[in-house]
Parts: C-alpha cells; structure tokens; sequence
C-alpha cells in the first residue's frame, strides 16, 4: 500500500470514529439518566462539554501542529481521545463523566485540526478532492451507523460499551498512525503565541456557553458580551503579532479563504439541529418509535455519504465555488420546503426532503473543503484545517442555540409529550424559517469567494 492511501486510509478512520461516538451517544442519553439519576439540565453537559472543549482547542491545536509537526498532533490526539473514550465508559458518575467528554474533546480537536491538512499535504491538487470527498463521506457514514449500531448496543449491552468499542477502534487506528505517519521536523523559527491562546478560548467558550443559554437570565447575556468584547481584544491583539495564533491577514487579505469559512459557518448553523428537529418532529409529533424515525432519519446522512466522494471528484475537474454553491442551494431548498412539513405530511415526503438537505451538503462540504486547502499554501495547511473545524463546531452551537432560543420563546420548556405537539410543530416552523434565511445568505457567500484555480 502506498503512503498515500495509509494516510487516507487513517484520516477516514478517525473521520468515521469521532461521529459514530457522537451520534451513537445520542441515543445512549436516557440510558446515562436513568444510571445516574441526573436531569435533563445535568444531561446536557453530556455532548456541551464535548462541543465547548472542541470549539475552543481547534485554533490553538492547529497552530501548535504547524510550529511542532502536523503527524505528531495527530496521532497524540488519537491516543488521548481513545484514552477519554475509554474512561468514560468506566465513569461512576456524571460529573466524571462530563468531564471526560471535555478530555474526548481535546483530544478531538488535536485529530479535527490536523487530519484534512495531513491528507491534503499527502496528495497532489489534481487528486485532492477525491481524497477528501472519501474522508467526508466516512464522517457521514459514522453518522448514520451511529443511531442504528448505538441503539441495537445500548439496547443490548449497555450505553458502556458504546465506548468501550469506539476506544478500541481509537486505539487500534493510534498503532497503525504511530507505526506508519512519517515523522516530521519540527519548526524552530517561531514561537506559540500563549496570551492569544488564552484571549481566544476565554472568549469563544463565553461567547458559545452565554448564546446558549440566553434566556436564563442576566448572566449568560453578560458572558456573551465579554466573551464577544475578549474575542475583539483577541483579533486586535493578533494582528499586531509577529507569529500570531491565527494569521489574521488569512481572513483580511485572502477572500476565498475568509469567505469559505463563513460560508461553511452557515451552513452548519443552518443544518446541524435538522437531525434533532426531524426526531422531535416523528417521535412527538407523528408518533413514531425511536427506532422507526431512526430509519427516516437515515436518509440524510446516507445521501451525504454516497454523494460526497463523487462531490470531492466533481470539485477536482470543475470550479470549487460553482459545486459548494450548487450544494448550498440545493440544501436552501430542502429547508423551504421543510418549513411546510405538518402532522399529516407522510413519511415518504420527509425522507425525499431529509434526502435533498442530505445531498445539498454533500455537494457543498467536499468541494468547500478543497477550496480551503487549495487557497493558502501547505505551511498553513495546519491553521486552514483548524480553522475549518472551529467554523463547523461553532455552526453546531450556533445551530442548536437558535432551536433552543426559540423553542424557550415558544413555551418549549415543558416536558416533552404528546400534550407538546404543537409547540415543537410551532417552533420547528419558526426554526426552519431562520434556518433557510440562513442557508439563502450562505449561497451569496459561497459564490462571492472567487475563483480557487
């Protein structure tokens, strides 16, 4: 096997474990409840930690992999989060738990920010698109293995052992990085920019915990305002650094670069919370069990796995921006028509409109993607992949703020049941509409980036 193919081979590995652990822990969150005796507010922390510890390493680990060597980050992140994953599955509380999916989270971003640049540095522009249309597709893969597997184990077994087979996939794809990622040489020439590392996470992981958590008083709308006013103080204090945390001239000076991350911003924002939002709508609007709207709800992220690869492919031979927009759009209009989904819409109607999201983001991400690495040069590989992370992971929290800021303006904040189906249907509408403004905006963005080649 060539080294290109062990690199491809290793980066979609952990591109399926980190989301099949995600998505499989969705299902295994009333089990943990039960265990544990916690409530619904305690649960929470469960993937929030997860989210938060992710968001908030990515530039920062994607930095320190450009200074200290890319395949060293990486294989170091694989071994701590399959170590995280491990002792979660042997956590005897939730607080220790909770804190462990902080850990798994580092760790995470060590594989997040390094993995895309590791494949994109491996192969050649002409041929990159395929490779990174291969990884995409097996992130989408272990997103839709997640619920299925995740549930049948819980169901069987226990939501432990969850863990206990991600941590051995962890470890076992750690052994073949260690044993065959060339070793790189470290640079000496520049240092890590630690009072910027500190400004940025202080203020990303107030700006996200205070959004989420708006409508619960005073205190989260003033950690948002300092975490917004940390994060200004931060891009100040960066472009005034010689080796900054983050090349701010990358957003400032290069356009297709600043454009493709806001564009991929959007339309995680815009996307995330459909899964959560599609299992509230069939479990308790339409009455389905969990495993029948699982099924349904398969018919996303089946259509972003098949898809991507052929996208990736299509991104090599024809303009990135032309693709990813095409994608966008596609993903627009399965949200409008999403808006007019009712209690009487049928399950075959559902599925064609969770396909056509599914395969507008197919569309978009791989080819957005390429258009990332391709517009900066292979000593920013390590800080483009990171940055390309943290835009995803903030879309994800962005994504879910905006469902549950207006299912709280709702009246949402009753327990879910039958008695609730019109207030999720209500604020499912009102989500959707945000949400293909959102995706209608991102189109403008994803075309306004230029030309890549």
């Amino acid at each position: 096997m060539t080294y290109e193919k062990t690199v491809l081979l290793i980066v979609t590995a952990t591109s399926f474990v980190t989301p099949f652990m995600a998505s499989s822990l969705n299902i295994a969150i009333p089990s943990i409840g039960r265990e544990f005796s916690v409530s619904a507010t305690v649960l929470s922390w469960v993937p929030t930690a997860y989210i938060l510890a992710t968001a908030t390493c990515l530039l920062p680990a994607g930095r320190f992999a450009d200074l200290r060597g890319r395949n060293r980050i990486y294989t170091a992140g694989i071994f701590l989060f399959s170590l995280a994953t491990l002792l979660c599955g042997i956590a005897e509380s939730a607080a220790w738990l909770i804190f462990m999916r902080a850990v798994q989270g580092i760790g995470a971003a060590f594989i997040f920010s390094t993995g895309m640049a590791i494949l994109a540095a491996a192969y050649p522009p002409e041929s990159r698109g395929r490779a990174l249309g291969y990884s995409t597709a097996s992130t989408y893969v272990g997103l839709s293995a997640g619920p299925v597997l995740g549930g049948l184990i819980s169901f069987h077994y226990g939501w432990r052992i969850i863990f206990g087979l991600s941590a051995f996939l962890g470890f076992l794809v750690f052994f073949v990085a260690y044993r065959f990622l060339r070793r790189e040489e470290s640079s000496t020439g520049e240092r890590f920019d630690v009072v910027g590392c500190w400004l940025y996470m202080a203020g990303l992981v107030s700006s996200l915990y205070g959004f989420s958590f708006l409508m619960d008083g005073w205190t989260p709308r003033a950690l948002l305002v300092a975490g917004l006013l940390l994060l200004a103080g931060f891009f100040r204090y960066e472009n005034r650094r010689l080796h900054p945390l983050v090349d701010i001239k990358l957003f400032t000076e290069n356009v297709t670069f600043a454009f493709s991350n806001l564009a991929a911003m959007i339309n995680y924002s815009a996307t995330f919370a459909i899964g959560f939002l599609a299992s509230l709508h069939l479990q308790v609007v339409m009455g389905l069990d969990a495993r029948s709207a699982g099924w349904v709800m398969l018919s996303q992220p089946a259509l972003m796995a098949a898809f991507s690869p052929f996208a990736g492919r299509l991104s090599d031979r024809v303009e990135p921006r032309i693709v990813a927009s095409a994608g966008m759009a596609m993903t627009t209009v399965g949200l409008f028509f999403f808006i007019f989904v009712t209690h009487a819409t049928t399950l075959p109607v559902i599925m064609a409109e969770l396909a056509l999201i599914g395969l507008g983001f197919a569309f978009f991400s791989s080819p957005n993607n390429n258009a990332i690495m391709g517009s900066v040069g292979k000593d920013k590989y390590g800080t483009a992949a990171s940055s390309l992370a943290t835009m995803r992971m903030v879309g994800q929290a962005v994504s879910m703020s905006i469902v549950a800021l207006i299912m709280a303006m709702n009246g949402g904040r009753q327990a879910i049941g039958a008695d609730a189906a019109a207030t999720v249907l209500a604020s499912t509408r009102n989500v959707l509409i945000v949400f293909t403004l959102l995706s209608t905006a991102g189109i403008y963005f994803s075309l306004r980036r230029g030309r890549v080649r």
